[in-house]
Formats: structure tokens, sequence, C-alpha cells
């Protein structure tokens, strides 16, 4: 059985944009849940513009973020363009949080009683093109022998559930700690931030797709970077962090081994 309607029409915007795709620098930016287009044929999913305007829909902040590290950076970027609530580009398809029925107590319409030709037509109209194209890019390094990092970005509610989180942003890794530990460690330099190690979020193989399938499996130095949402909500919160983010891996860069 397919799906009755094509997921993606000629009105839909692309699934990603990439921000300098011949840059020079060794790092490559991620960011998974970058927008929060839904396609036409789903119908906004029966949410309102306001939920769809939540953190529930999207990471507020991070494709702008991932935008002024590459223009800083000279570095390649993509930020995927639809909700994570059509599908999350950060778990792997088919597994529970793929595509939600639920989300922080707020029911998905669009989502209840999905079938299976359904969730395989999102994977294919969005997830699969999204990680190809990474992949893509890391394969063409790889041949080279090219250095490259590689840098997941998202950004985190500053209350979730009605709990106030404390962190102005998160350091996440998993069985790869060597750029984590040399972030963590330039950001407790600049005092004034509370950074989370492995916190508010932690990598794992059931909760993450990007770092254990395009970090951890090629062996590449990798990092999971968590910017707490009101920092960067607006182009001089970006522009901060950005330049933020490029001090610590500048630091990091010429010990990383």
């Amino acid at each position: 059985m397919t799906n009755p309607v094509p997921l993606l029409g000629a009105a839909d915007p692309a699934v990603y944009r990439v921000c300098r795709p011949a840059g020079a620098a060794p790092y490559v930016f991620t960011a998974d849940h970058g927008g929060r287009a839904i396609p036409r044929a789903l119908d906004s999913l029966g949410m309102s513009a306001a939920d769809l305007d939540r953190h529930i829909a999207w990471d507020i902040g991070i494709a702008g973020l991932a935008e002024q590290l590459a223009e800083r950076l000279d570095a390649f970027a993509i930020a995927q363009t639809y909700s994570r609530l059509v599908i999350d580009c950060n778990r792997a398809p088919g597994t529970p949080q793929s595509i939600v029925a639920e989300s922080e107590r707020t029911p998905i319409p669009g989502n209840a009683g999905i079938s299976a030709a359904e969730a395989q037509a999102r994977a294919d109209g969005i997830f699969h093109p999204y990680h190809n194209r990474i992949r893509a890019e890391l394969d063409a390094r790889a041949a080279t022998g090219r250095r490259t990092l590689l840098v997941a970005l998202h950004s985190f509610t500053p209350v979730f559930l009605g709990v106030s989180r404390p962190w102005h942003c998160g350091i996440l890794y998993q069985r790869d700690a060597r750029l984590g530990h040399l972030l963590l460690a330039s950001a407790r330099r600049e005092g004034g931030l509370v950074v989370g190690d492995n916190e508010p979020y932690a990598v794992s193989d059931v909760t993450d797709y990007g770092i254990p399938v395009h970090g951890e499996q090629r062996g590449i130095a990798h990092v999971e970077l968590e910017i707490r949402q009101d920092l960067i909500r607006d182009t001089t919160g970006q522009v901060a962090w950005a330049e933020r983010i490029a001090r610590w891996l500048a630091e990091a860069l010429p010990v990383l081994k």
C-alpha cells in the first residue's frame, strides 16, 4: 500500500538548507530540528499556529545559530526545514519517538493512527534526503582525507513541563568524549555560564540518530551542543553564541587527538 497523497508538492519548501557548501573549515554543523514547516498535504497536522510556534515543533533559534557559525568560520552547515512533529530527524524511523501522537501533553491530531505507509512516506520524503546529504558530505571528505569535526546543534526550552532549567548550554557526548571534554573545559573557563555535562539531555543510541550514526560509526570527532532557546531567539543572541562556540572550537582544534 502506498501513501495516497505525495508528501511534498511543488509549493512545499526544500527539505534542507545548506550554508557554505564549499566551506574550508573542518567543521560540519547540523541542525536536525532547524525548521517548523509542515507539508501542505498534512494540513498543519491539525495544530494551531500558536502550537507550531512552540518549542515542541522545532529548535527555536538553532537554524540562525548554524548560519552564523557557517559564515563566521567558513564552515559547512545544514539545517533541516520541517517540523520535528512531522518526523523527528534525530530519531531512527520506526522508533516510538520518530512520529509522536503527543508532545509535552499536547496532542498532535495529524499523527494519531498514522499508518506504516504514511510513516514511510515521511521518512522517504524528509528524513532520508536530509541524512543522505550529510552522509554525502562526510563521504566526500573521507575520500580526500579531509579532517572533519561533526557538531550537532540543538536548542532546549528554559522550562520543561513546569520545571525551570538552570543551564545556559549543554555539551553532550556518548562513547567518544574527546571534543566534548575540550569544549566543557573552555565553557567553564569563561565564567558566568551554567554548563551542563550531558545535561539537560544525554546522547544515546535510543534517543539520538545523528551523533551515533554520523559521528560514532565513522570514528570522527564529534559533539552535540544544546543552547537554551531564550539565549538564541534573536539575531543578537545567535551572533553572541556563534562567537562563543567558535572560540571554544578554536581552542579545541589544535589539541584534539
